[in-house]
């Protein structure tokens, strides 16, 4: 008998290996993490640092652009009642975004402040104008 998984994946099962994949970075570093009961929450982990501080975590997966210089991922989830389509941002909620690139297979931590309400860009490579003001690059992130 040969034991194989689903071919296709939905967009719950992508959010899951992002999840465990964050999971797993925090508990490789050292951290306690926590997973709330239920999805009613505002934030997917918990995690306890070495002091005893707590920090919620909104875990993300990045999505790359075409030329492969730039992360996105989104910053709000999406509300969707028949036709009543809101954004809700997560400030205040959480934290941090603990962001998840399958291909790189790395983690990007990033305070919710410091990001835009809707989405935000990690830059994995320099701008063709070579703009750095405002750049915020994937490197200073990393878990």
């Amino acid at each position: 008998m040969e034991l194989r998984g689903k071919s296709k994946r939905d967009t719950n099962t992508i959010g899951d290996i992002s999840e465990a994949a964050i999971s797993a970075r925090f508990l490789q570093l050292g951290y306690a993490v926590f997973i709330p009961f239920g999805r009613g929450q505002r934030f997917d982990l918990l995690v306890e640092d070495e002091d005893g501080k707590f920090w919620r975590i909104q875990c993300k997966t990045a999505r790359i652009d075409e030329d492969g210089t730039v992360l996105r991922f989104d910053t709000a989830n999406h509300n969707v009642t028949g036709k009543n389509r809101q954004m809700r941002h997560y400030r205040g909620q959480c934290d941090y975004f603990a962001v998840y690139y399958e291909t790189l297979n790395k983690v990007y931590l990033i305070p919710v402040d410091q990001v835009g309400v809707a989405k935000a860009i990690l830059r994995l490579a320099p701008a063709k104008n070579n703009q750095e003001k405002y750049v915020r690059w994937a490197k200073d992130y990393e878990l």
